[in-house]
């Protein structure tokens, strides 16, 4: 599970080799969500809400680096950092 990016003690990261639709792990003090990157909304999974804006704010300012490592991952290709939420 590389980590592809860290904010305000949020670890966002994409599996190798991981099912569709392509997706994201978000997780923060133990809990984890997986967002969906083409619609940039939660599929499964719970953190608390002020947390879960911030990811669904920072995947949408993202969403072509994430879709872009998505594809490195399938690829079974090392994955780029994106910058954190500032």
């Amino acid at each position: 599970m590389p980590t592809i990016s860290y904010f305000r003690g949020i670890k966002i990261f994409i599996n190798w080799n991981d099912h569709m639709p392509p997706h994201f792990h978000a997780s923060y003090a133990g809990e984890e969500i997986i967002v969906s990157i083409n619609d940039i909304e939660i599929l499964e999974g719970q953190i608390p809400s002020k947390q879960q804006k911030m990811v669904l704010g920072w995947a949408a300012f993202h969403q072509s680096e994430l879709l872009e490592n998505w594809e490195l991952a399938a690829a079974k290709q090392e994955l780029f950092p994106i910058a954190p939420l500032h």
